[in-house]
């Protein structure tokens, strides 16, 4: 299999400023103040995904308005426009790669468009994507229109939007906007990414993977629209038989890295106000399906998939018509953008966050058998000030204790570690918190 990068082309217009007039089509690009993501913006950015027609991996790369490659031109472009905005702080690339399977027999050059903002640690990245491809009922029908208007031009819509709030200031992380294509061939552009994350030595210290977030009337014709799952895996992916028997051990199924920034996200969603609850899903997405956050969790980095609260399953993978009075297709007008804007909300925080915060601690120890004791060590974290130690009994779902301490050592007294679970994050002068780790046995 070939892997190449392309240098993405011209931007299809440039901004003289953040306050320009955008050409029709394309949402204005604005400074925003706070984080109030635009409903109207992520609407007309949804809007214009569904004006290519169908944005099928397999449909014509090169068609000027029809198809996949002219919808992964136009995202180019608008990283390109957002980068003009913030004086250039986006680096826009295009990694590509061959693919052949089931659902593309002949083969098929899936490409990924990314939006790169440079931290002042380059090789510790934050990632949040979604996917660009649509399909209807055949995933190998090119013919037919897919609007994919909430699978997945929401979360399209959610990247280019936290990429216009996120790019007018500066992080410590590397902050990467992922549009991925081949979702629906077999989640090959999450492969391609996390690949190329690998090959690069990222340190990816979060994935965020937005699919399906913009409707709150499911099938069954009840409207939720106070909370969003976001899907976690406990056990890793990546571990083997060995890692997986310690954790076992250890009590740690919850409170794997995945599940920690689930956890996180969730304290973060907290904190907004009027904001929705994140339903902390303890799966790695709904049942029998799959996302583009799992290639990154084979590979052992932390990645959670956002979704709605209410599928609506005649609005997914559907073609367009009606059928026992039932309007089926994936269109604009059965989403809700007061509530995809909730959702961007969220993002926007929890990648904050996480791009501020410095990386979450590598390696955490306790010891304290046969003692009403537990001394807890981790190796220093470059660019941390101070450590929060957390705590936990052993039936409880949620951290209930903490103390912050300047070093990589501390003993908690009559906290036994018997009975309970304990981990460490890492924060920044700022108060910016990282995922925290699990603390294990020390090694013998």
């Amino acid at each position: 299999m070939r892997i190449f990068a392309l240098v993405a082309a011209a931007p299809l217009a440039l901004l003289a400023t953040a306050a320009a007039k955008a050409p029709p089509g394309r949402p204005p690009i604005a400074r925003p103040a706070a984080d109030a993501p635009s409903a109207e913006r992520l609407r007309a950015t949804v809007e214009r995904l569904v004006r290519f027609g169908t944005r099928n991996t397999l449909s014509s790369p090169t068609h000027p308005t029809r198809g996949i490659g002219a919808a992964r031109n136009w995202a180019a472009g608008e990283f390109e426009a957002i980068s003009d905005a913030c004086g250039r702080c986006l680096t826009v690339e295009r990694i590509a790669r061959d693919f052949t399977g089931p659902r593309a027999p002949d083969g098929v050059v899936v490409e990924d468009v990314l939006g790169i903002q440079q931290g002042r640690d380059p090789g510790r990245v934050v990632i949040i994507g979604a996917h660009i491809d649509s399909r209807g009922s055949d995933t190998l029908d090119i013919t037919k229109d897919a609007p994919g208007a909430n699978d997945d031009g929401s979360g399209v819509a959610l990247v280019l939007e936290a990429a216009r709030h996120l790019s007018t200031q500066k992080f410590d992380a590397t902050i990467v906007y992922a549009i991925f294509s081949g979702e629906e061939q077999g989640l090959w552009g999450g492969t391609l990414l996390a690949e190329t994350a690998r090959q690069r030595g990222w340190d990816v210290s979060a994935m965020l993977n937005n699919d399906i977030v913009g409707n709150t009337l499911g099938q069954n014709g009840i409207r939720v629209a106070d909370r969003v799952r976001v899907f976690s895996e406990g056990i890793r992916a990546s571990e083997d038989m060995r890692a997986q028997l310690a954790r076992r051990g250890n009590g740690g199924e919850d409170d794997g890295p995945s599940r920690a920034l689930a956890k996180l996200i969730d304290a973060v969603a907290g904190k907004l106000p009027g904001g929705l609850d994140v339903f902390v899903d303890r799966r790695p997405d709904r049942f029998g399906r799959g996302g583009d956050h799992e290639p990154f969790l084979k590979l052992g980095y932390p990645a959670v998939r956002f979704s709605v609260g209410a599928e609506n399953w005649t609005q997914q993978h559907q073609d367009l018509r009606i059928e026992g009075g039932i309007a089926y297709g994936d269109t604009v007008d059965k989403m809700d953008f007061a509530y995809l804007a909730k959702v961007t909300a969220i993002n926007i925080a929890a990648v904050r966050q996480l791009a501020s915060a410095p990386a979450a601690p590598r390696r955490v120890t306790i010891e304290g058998a046969l003692s009403f004791d537990t001394s807890i060590n981790w190796e220093p974290v470059p660019g941390a000030a101070r450590y929060r130690i957390r705590w936990r009994r052993t039936d409880a779902p949620a951290w209930t204790g903490s103390r912050e301490v300047t070093g990589t050592a501390a003993k908690l007294v009559n906290v036994s570690i018997d009975d309970h679970l304990f981990a460490v994050s890492a924060l920044n002068g700022a108060g910016a918190e990282s995922i925290a780790t699990l603390a294990g046995p020390a090694p013998r």
